[in-house]
Formats: C-alpha cells, structure tokens, sequence
C-alpha cells in the first residue's frame, strides 16, 4: 500500500494520464494523418522536456552512447509512435491498451535473444498465455479467423516499445529514467522531421478537439507522465510500481468508454485478461536475482 500522499498522486496521475492517452489519440487522428499526429505529439514533448530538462538536472549523454540513444529513438518513439496511431484509426482505445501491454513479454524474447537473459518456467508460461491473448484480439477485431491489420500494426507498436526497453538497458545502468527518456523523446523527434510535411499540411483541416488532442499528448502523457513515474519508480518497491501499471488498460477501457462510448467485445476482455495475466506470471519473482526484479520494474509499458 502506498502511504505517502505525492507518492499516491504521482502514481495515480501516471496512470492516469498514460491510460487517457489511448483514447486522445483516437480523438486526435479525425483531424491529423497518422504521421501528422507522430510528429506533432513528438514535437510538443521535446519543448516540454527542453524547458524542464535544468530543473530536473538532465545531463548530457556520452559521445559513446549517442549509438543507442538514436536507436532508443527510433524504436520507443518515432516507430512506436507511427504504428499505434496507425491501428488506433481501426483498433478501439480499450483494445490497443491492452495489446500494448504485451510489450514486456516481448522484451523478455528479444532480451533472450539480444542479451542472453535465460527464461524460467514461470517466464516461459506467461509468454505463452500472453501470446495467445494477444491472438485472441487480432482475431476478434478481424471479425473472425482473420487477423486484424490494424491490430497488427498495435501489436507491432508493442515490438517496437519492447526493442526500446531492451536497448535503453545499459543506458540505465548511467542515466536517471527521466533522461533516457529525453535523450529517446528528442532523437525520436529529430528522426521524424521528414514527416514535418504531413503536419503542417493537416493543421488547416484539424478541429479545435484535435488540436486540443495533440497538445495532450504531448504535454501529458509523452512528458508529464514520463516524469511522475520516473518519481515514483524511484521511491516506490519494484513490484509495486510495475503493478500500478496493470490498472492503465483497465481504466482506458473506461474513458474510451465514458468519451467516446466504445465498447469492447467480451472475447477481447478475454484475451486482454490473458495479456495481464501472463505478464504478471512473467515478472513475478521466483529465484531470480535482485537485479533481474530490479530490471523487471524498469521495462513497464506505457503510451
């Protein structure tokens, strides 16, 4: 139980923030292209971050490290970004939180094939049960036997944020979690200035709802919600943090609910609970070492 009151406010702004972010994005892309909106959301998190990087003591990155910081930037944000607006343009805010979610299961392959991080039984169960709820949704939003394209694209949003968790590890080892995420937010934005274009060509058609949308996005979820959870993560027990974050599809589900009035079909609650269910087998701790628990809670998922 969380007991200090800014502890309990970051963690529940957080989530918060991080679950409406599923349903902004449904909000915003009436009015902006898939790239439009990527870019536009990324450009707003970046001043956001420039303004409060002295205050929050953001150091600059080693030379040696800007490698793997444009990878972090390409893969968490600029990727990410791309893929799940574009299968939010099918795919209800509900349903895209709960395939995002996979993205820790995801990360626990690649880190097995990237950094040789062994998998134990109880890993190699949640893996499974989370796969196949995430088939489970693909299925149901194709309305049938055939997989969803859109919740394809999703489910590739996921592997892009699970290369980010798995390429911002050693990073973690030198830099605070605010500043990884700044180096990631400002390299993703530079590497998708191309699509600079797109958004100033929807800024003419895009309602006042979608522009309110965008600056949202980028102000809270991409930039408020990384820095109260960074604040969190630092105070809170891992597993108490990582396991707030299980309420983020849980509550998006209601907003898109509440602000759009999508529902979701009962077998995508099943396999969302399949997806929640595997993730927590995977991260629960059986002989693992503390270090490996510690690196569990810094790979949660977010928008």
């Amino acid at each position: 139980m969380i007991r200090d009151r800014r502890l309990t406010a970051a963690v529940a702004v957080t989530v918060l923030l991080w679950s409406a972010a599923f349903v902004a994005i449904r909000m915003a892309l009436p009015g902006f292209g898939v790239a439009g909106l990527s870019v536009g959301r990324l450009l707003v998190a970046s001043l956001v971050l420039v303004v409060v990087a002295p205050l929050l003591r953001v150091r600059w990155p080693a030379r040696a490290d800007l490698p793997r910081i444009v990878g972090c930037g390409l893969t968490g944000m600029t990727a990410y970004q791309l893929l799940l607006n574009a299968g939010e343009r099918s795919v209800p805010a509900g349903t895209a939180s709960l395939l995002v979610n996979t993205a820790p299961i995801v990360a626990a392959v690649l880190a097995l094939i990237v950094l040789r991080e062994p998998l134990n039984r109880r890993s190699i169960a949640g893996l499974a049960l989370g796969f196949a709820g995430a088939a489970v949704i693909t299925l149901v939003q194709g309305g049938g036997l055939t997989p969803s394209l859109d919740a394809g694209l999703v489910l590739g949003a996921a592997v892009a944020q699970a290369s980010f968790f798995v390429l911002q590890k050693p990073l973690l080892a030198r830099y605070s979690g605010v500043e990884v995420t700044s180096y990631a937010v400002w390299s993703g934005t530079a590497l998708s200035l191309p699509l600079l274009p797109a958004l100033i060509s929807d800024i003419p058609r895009a309602s006042g709802e979608a522009f309110a949308a965008l600056l949202f996005l980028g102000v809270a979820p991409s930039a408020l919600g990384f820095i109260t959870w960074a604040y969190a993560q630092a105070r809170l027990p891992v597993a108490t943090a990582a396991n707030t974050l299980y309420l983020v599809p849980c509550l998006a589900i209601g907003i898109a609910w509440a602000a759009l009035g999508e529902s979701i079909h009962a077998a995508a609650l099943l396999g969302g609970l399949m997806i929640l269910t595997g993730v927590f087998i995977s991260r629960k701790p059986s002989s693992t070492s503390l270090s490996e628990i510690k690196d569990q809670g810094r790979v949660a998922a977010s928008p």
